[in-house]
């Protein structure tokens, strides 16, 4: 999978072992007005490459700057994905962040206690 480039946004997958999840390092700012017809094929391009290769994900948000809620909306579209695939998926933020400690805390009403979905703040 390629690093994404898209406006202020940059999603880097940094490199890793085959056995260790598939980490996407979010970075800049996400202001676009429908990130979602550039977001969602590619987080979902990934996710289908995470299942043929047996791996979790782990998208890191703490270097991302901004996003805005249409941001927010593409990343619970991708939490749906990995749930319906079966992908274990973590999401790590910055939660000295309050915007950050806002946006995805709320995400936790997503998780049904399968285990797929970690939502941490460090």
């Amino acid at each position: 999978m390629e690093t994404l480039e898209f406006g202020d946004l940059t999603i880097e997958v940094v490199p890793s072992a085959a056995i260790e999840p598939i980490q996407l390092a979010w970075c800049g700012k996400s202001n676009d007005r429908q990130p979602g017809k550039v977001l969602d094929p590619y987080l979902g391009a990934l996710l289908q490459e995470a299942t043929a290769a047996g791996r979790s994900v782990e998208m890191r948000f703490e270097a991302l700057e901004h996003m805005n809620s249409s941001t927010l909306t593409a990343i619970i579209g991708a939490v749906q994905k990995a749930r319906h695939l079966r992908v274990p998926l973590a999401i790590v933020f910055d939660r000295s962040l309050k915007w950050q400690k806002l946006g995805f805390d709320a995400l936790r009403v997503l998780a049904k206690g399968d285990g797929l979905l970690d939502i941490r703040g460090i």
